[in-house]
């Protein structure tokens, strides 16, 4: 399909936004023709991935076109346009749910195969590979990321501060955890490639020679970085830990990111399991073993897979893991109510959502008996650990942060082309057999880098090409031409990679004017507490990061000023010149879903939805001089600013306004600030009836909307929906579908 410069791309997601697009779709379409801009949806949900991923195994018209790969290459055209809503970063239980739903539904999607065994299992693992953790954020991100709060957003937080902030005790024992010696960070070496090259990664071993990957292209001036994690040192980190953690009556807790990082931190997960759970599952090893347990799903898959044993066994394993608990270190819950712990499954806790969460919840997580608790976090690799403690120290010194004036942290974010860590997926390996792995230039054998590795051992490449470190600078250098605030580059010199990167950051900053600009370069703990000072009295700062720290602060500080991430503007300038816009943080998405099922009341709040809208048009206003587009995108940000004062959020309880009640509100006041202007007369002489007939039926629409709410509501799936009846549900106000039809 050929796109215009008018074209915006919407995609299609999972869950709570994936519902909300139902009902706010057709009123952005209607108001977005009057600019002549058309919006296109292409499907990169979980479910829409799996089937355009198996072909073969479908009949002809269950099939679908690979839409992510579509946008992987729109990327490369200075004319994409991309809204990019939250979508499922794919754990193994949540494909399996998938598949397990799309079979029932009649596509012939093969099982995920656990454990490999033939080769054709092996290639089926392989393809299901592309489905899980972060499958998509790789492949759109062809850009770096601006992170920031509007400033109508940061206006409303500090007017109306959100209540969720909790009190710190003077006696807060809280604390991180991580490993001292044999982490990814003390592990860690770095190279800076001059030239091209094509580089293997081999094992050798005394056995031979194992490829782990060859024929990998690298580009000149690109940062090559590989390291490993002992696991034999990790697992005697966790066990005494867990004792430590017992002796000072703290919660256990660990913080992980299970879903992005989906080769190394489900293992890193699986050995917390095993370690904390160590007695039981020695105990029943055999019939484990037997049925299949794999501690890397957490302890559901334990009690999934003890029902198909005999009752009495069941009660034998589930008796001997409550009389555990007893002598262990409390777990932290996810659920208190239901019992569901931190080791429950790994991608309940993640780290940029979780540690936030614990720092607003006053150094505290919930225990068993649903109070909150002081919590030890265990983030095991050190690489970004230690700053999270600084917060702590902090807030344990001078209490609890004041969204009403603390200042804003805006972020720059090293992401392009798959920048560092999050990038590391097909170069990460679990070692098979005690060696030395070796990274070879394939053209003259020499060794560019070596570790020493034991079998299980966690090793990874991870790679940053040198036009997206240019890039950065660039983009960050304009942030604070534009702002005036500090620009902090978060770089810790002590470690491998930062210290080739701020060789390159101090190379590229020579290429700008930075006259007047206050630039630093301080690590990690460094930068938090500058940032710390300058937040508690209500000023400003541009945190410049990778792309691991992008994602961590641009959750801790919009959770704290904003009390969600999901209000932040998001933006990726893409290197070709096109542009991607996100919408914010997805995490409790499910949730939303969970109640709208229940009673037909959606409380996803599309914020990070209609900011996103607002950026993708002022983007097509500034490139093609389309007036009518910067007329759209200025109103929007004048509705927006209207939605937030008369606090028009979804609410949480049903029969009080949800999603689509918000959605006719935005759409009153878009309405009205369109008819309000006088710089395009149409587009006036357009909206003064909508708006009229909008503000004259509110009562109606609302009252339609009102009316569905309190039923259950069938959505024909989870994964999958059955779109006659979400349109149905998501949109039961005839009285404004009819109104919207008349733009």
């Amino acid at each position: 399909m050929t796109h215009n410069k008018h074209v915006i791309i919407w995609t299609k997601v999972d869950e709570a936004p994936a519902l909300a697009s139902y009902s706010l779709l057709p009123l952005i379409k209607s108001f977005a023709k009057s600019a002549d801009i058309d919006i296109i949806t292409k499907d990169i949900s979980l479910a829409g991935r799996t089937i355009a991923n198996f072909p073969d195994f479908l009949k002809k018209e269950q099939q679908k076109p690979d839409d992510l790969a579509f946008l992987g290459e729109l990327t490369n055209s200075p004319d994409a346009n991309i809204i990019k809503l939250p979508n499922i970063s794919a754990s193994i239980p949540q494909l399996q749910a998938t598949i397990k739903e799309l079979q029932e539904k009649g596509y012939n999607i093969p099982d995920f195969p656990e454990e490999p065994q033939t080769e054709e299992q092996k290639e089926l693992r392989k393809r299901f590979s592309k489905l899980l953790g972060s499958a998509v954020n790789p492949v759109l991100r062809q850009g770096n990321s601006d992170r920031r709060a509007a400033e109508s957003v940061k206006r409303f937080a500090q007017k109306y501060p959100h209540k969720m902030m909790k009190p710190w005790s003077k006696n807060s024992k809280t604390r991180v955890a991580h490993m001292s010696k044999n982490d990814f960070y003390g592990n860690e070496k770095s190279v800076n490639l001059g030239e091209d090259k094509t580089i293997q990664i081999i094992l050798k071993t005394k056995n031979g020679k194992i490829i782990l990957k060859e024929n990998i292209k690298v580009d000149k001036g690109e940062i090559l970085d590989g390291t490993f994690m002992d696991v034999k040192e990790l697992q005697e980190f966790y066990r005494d830990e867990i004792k430590k953690i017992k002796e000072e009556d703290n919660l256990l807790s660990l913080h992980l990111k299970a879903t992005m990082m989906k080769v190394s931190d489900p293992v890193l997960f699986g050995y917390a399991v095993k370690e904390y759970y160590k007695d039981v599952l020695e105990k029943h090893r055999d019939v484990l073993n037997e049925i299949g347990f794999n501690p890397n799903n957490g302890l559901a898959d334990l009690y999934k897979r003890i029902k198909k044993l005999p009752l009495e066994q069941q009660q034998a394993i589930e008796k001997d893991i409550q009389q555990l608990y007893q002598k262990q270190a409390d777990l932290a819950m996810v659920d208190s109510e239901k019992g569901i712990t931190n080791l429950h499954v790994p991608n309940n806790i993640i780290i940029d959502a979780s540690m936030p969460v614990v720092i607003r919840d006053g150094g505290r997580m919930w225990n068993a008996k649903g109070e909150l608790q002081d919590t030890t976090a265990i983030i095991p690799d050190r690489t970004y650990s230690r700053f999270y403690q600084v917060v702590i120290e902090d807030a344990q010194k001078n209490g609890a942060f004041d969204p009403a004036t603390m200042g804003t942290v805006q972020n720059i974010g090293l992401m392009a082309q798959k920048a560092e860590e999050y990038g590391s997926h097909p170069t990460t390996f679990i070692i098979p057999e005690d060696g030395t792995v070796e990274v070879i230039d394939e053209n003259n054998h020499a060794i560019i880098m070596q570790h020493n590795v034991s079998k299980g051992d966690i090793w990874r490449m991870s790679r940053t090409k040198d036009i997206a470190v240019k890039d950065w600078v660039k983009l960050a250098v304009n942030r604070g031409k534009i702002t005036g605030y500090p620009i902090v580059f978060w770089l810790d010199k002590n470690r491998a990679h930062d210290q080739k990167i701020i060789e390159k950051v101090e190379k590229y900053l020579k290429e700008h004017d930075t006259n007047g600009l206050d630039i630093h370069i301080l690590s990690l703990e460094d930068a938090m507490r500058f940032t710390l000072e300058r937040v508690r009295k209500g000023q400003n700062s541009i945190a410049v990061t990778g792309n691991v720290m992008r994602d961590y602060l641009t959750d801790l500080f919009p959770i704290l000023e904003l009390g969600t991430s999901a209000r932040m503007l998001s933006i990726v300038p893409l290197l070709s010149g096109g542009g991607l816009f996100e919408t914010g943080a997805g995490g409790s998405a499910p949730k939303h879903v969970q109640q709208f099922i229940k009673e037909g009341h959606l409380r996803w709040d599309s914020l990070g939805e209609f900011l996103a809208l607002m950026s993708s048009f002022n983007h097509i206003a500034n490139k093609y001089k389309n007036k009518k587009a910067d007329i759209l995108s200025k109103t929007l940000d004048q509705a927006i600013g209207d939605y937030l004062e008369n606090k028009r959020s979804p609410r949480r309880k049903v029969k009080e306004l949800d999603n689509r009640g918000s959605h006719f509100y935005l759409a009153k006041y878009w309405s009205n600030a369109l008819s309000n202007q006088n710089d395009d007369l149409e587009l006036k002489k357009k909206f003064e009836p909508i708006a009229k007939e909008l503000k004259e039926k509110e009562q109606t629409i609302l009252r339609e909307i009102m009316e569905v709410e309190g039923a259950p509501v069938d959505l024909g799936g989870y994964y999958l929906f059955d779109d006659e009846k979400v349109e149905k549900s998501m949109r039961p106000s005839k009285t404004f579908n009819e109104i919207l039809n008349k733009i």
